[in-house]
């Protein structure tokens, strides 16, 4: 999710003046749409080519292992973009912001349609993620526009939260009639048309512009350059060190070690200016941690939806994605469901006691999938990803909403900190998340894989009586014996590797269910904290009051 919810400092620090008349009721659906089309097409342009690398990297002559760049391309300058768009945003208008953010976008969009090989592709896809980053903050400003500002901080939140989990399962979904339209130019036809759609969204419906104010200077180029090389080799490193492995080249150690010195550098540079970029002091408080650790926590579980469920039906069982359409809407309907249910309790006050629900609805459905075998199909995961989905979307708007709300009071300089604590937890978070799976993956499949060899003994008569049975399919073809066992042990080993990856992938489902019901337990935890130190307040209070 590479989504930019600071556009409330637009609605909220810049709020429309009060002579201004309230918007007709029949604009409302049309800004809720116009949101809506920011949304898939940003969230479309960033899931194309992860979700179809198998089927695109002939196309463009790649390995799987090159055709991972192409991921790590477009989020190398996604996930630090969103920290500058604030500031150029309130210094230059919504107007020029969207317009030149628009046109960008579908120069992009249009280059897609000329990639001929791997490295061309890898140049497009870095120009696309900095062109597709302030769709979603469009995205954001439009759900916001729609709403009063009473509602702006939960209703508009929770709808355009709600929004940012949508492109993932549409993804799935149109992706074989793309490929079978046109293999790579069929995927991003559609993300060029996609382009052309929203581009008459900022001239038909007007944003209410705010006042414009010089916050850019200097030092905040140098500190955003800093900022923007470190998240970038964060997310080239996270994006490709699985496939390269971790230890086993050297140059992704220079490139994590490049990331964490920039890093590192941007905060001494910050922490010793007047007006920071980042305000690290803000970053440190225990509510900004706290609301980090939510946030991160909420990635690592809804990677197990977004990658190791994808991952588990394309490579496990080797299933497409028009076999899986059913899942896929399923997924879709819930996510909305569980938008549409947040709004409403969110509307009535309900913050702690969302993400309550959401965690054990999340921990259930990863549980429920962790019992997975070679014969887990689709229809036995109906119910369990429409748990996780519903989940997903009730945790994260309650948190955003009072992250917004602590930013907010400090003044718009704080918005930008607040932005990078949620590029880091979403945009980077996400690449944490599959990155973590996807190597806990491979090494719970060596684990089981070398428990399960060990017991395949042919001294073992049924070990001896399966080898027969697998090879006898070969009798008529090959005459000699020992040829033929080896085809037998050839079958036994193939099917040991699939049992072993499949028990992988068991491991996986229940170490996000282990995730979220230890933060269950956290945030019940924090919840009667909070209850006793407050009626602790009202016991002192009233000792006070009554002994003037």
């Amino acid at each position: 999710m590479s989504g930019d919810p600071g556009s409330v400092a637009n609605t909220e620090a810049n709020a429309v003046p009060p002579a201004s008349p309230p918007m007709p009721g029949w604009k409302v659906p049309l800004y809720i749409a116009a949101s809506v089309m920011f949304f898939l097409t940003q969230g479309l342009g960033l899931n194309l080519a992860f979700a179809n690398l198998t089927q695109i990297q002939g196309t463009i002559a790649a390995t799987t292992t090159e055709s991972a760049w192409l991921s790590a391309a477009y989020m190398a300058p996604n996930v630090s973009l969103a920290i500058a768009l604030v500031k150029i945003r309130l210094q230059y208008g919504v107007r020029n912001f969207a317009e030149v953010s628009i046109l960008g976008f579908v120069l992009a969009s249009l280059l897609n349609l000329f990639v001929s090989d791997l490295h061309s592709a890898i140049v497009v896809r870095f120009l696309s993620g900095i062109a597709g980053a302030p769709l979603s903050t469009l995205g954001f400003l439009y759900m916001l526009e729609a709403f009063e500002p009473a509602k702006k901080m939960t209703v508009g939140v929770s709808l355009a939260m709600m929004n940012t989990l949508l492109a993932a399962p549409v993804t799935r979904l149109v992706s074989p009639s793309l490929l079978d339209y046109g293999e790579w130019r069929g995927l991003y036809t559609l993300e060029m048309a996609l382009a052309l759609l929203v581009m008459p969204i900022i001239y038909l419906l007007p944003l209410t512009p705010p006042p414009r104010v010089k916050v850019i200077v200097l030092g905040d180029i140098f500190s955003y350059l800093l900022v923007a090389i470190g998240f970038g080799c964060l997310a080239v490193a996270l994006s490709v060190g699985r496939l390269y492995w971790w230890l086993e080249v050297p140059w992704l150690g220079v490139v994590l070690a490049l990331g964490i010195a920039s890093i590192t550098a941007a905060i001494v540079v910050d922490l010793r200016r007047s007006t920071p970029l980042i305000d690290v002091r803000w970053l440190l408080r225990p509510e900004i941690l706290h609301l980090t650790a939510i946030l991160l926590i909420f990635r690592l579980i809804a990677a197990e939806q977004t990658y190791v469920v994808m991952t588990f039906y394309q490579n496990g069982i080797g299933l497409l994605y028009d076999q899986l359409s059913m899942l896929y809407w399923i997924i879709l309907a819930f996510s909305i469901i569980g938008g549409l249910i947040c709004t409403v309790f969110m509307n009535y006050g309900f913050t702690w006691q969302i993400q309550f629900v959401a965690l054990i609805l999340m921990a259930a459905g990863c549980l429920m999938d962790s019992q997975v075998t070679n014969l887990t199909r689709p229809e036995q995961m109906y119910l369990s990803q429409a748990l996780v989905a519903a989940g997903a979307a009730l945790f994260l708007p309650p948190s955003m909403s009072e992250g917004f709300r602590a930013a907010i009071s400090k003044g718009p300089p704080y918005l930008v900190t607040f932005f990078v604590v949620f590029t880091f937890t979403q945009s980077i978070g996400g690449l944490i998340g599959s990155a973590f799976y996807g190597t806990l993956i491979i090494i719970r499949e060596k684990f089981h894989s070398a428990i399960l060899t060990e017991r395949v003994l042919l001294t073992d008569p049924h070990v001896a009586d399966r080898v027969s049975r697998l090879s006898a399919s070969y009798g008529k073809v090959i005459g000699d014996s020992a040829l033929l066992k080896g085809e037998g042990m050839a079958l036994l080993g193939a099917q040991v590797s699939r049992e072993a990856n499949m028990l992988a992938y068991g491991d996986a489902f229940l170490v996000a269910a282990v995730i979220a019901l230890l933060s269950l337990a956290g945030l019940t935890i924090h919840v009667f904290y909070r209850f006793v130190r407050t009626r602790l307040a009202d016991d002192q209070s009233r000792v006070v009051t009554s002994n003037p």
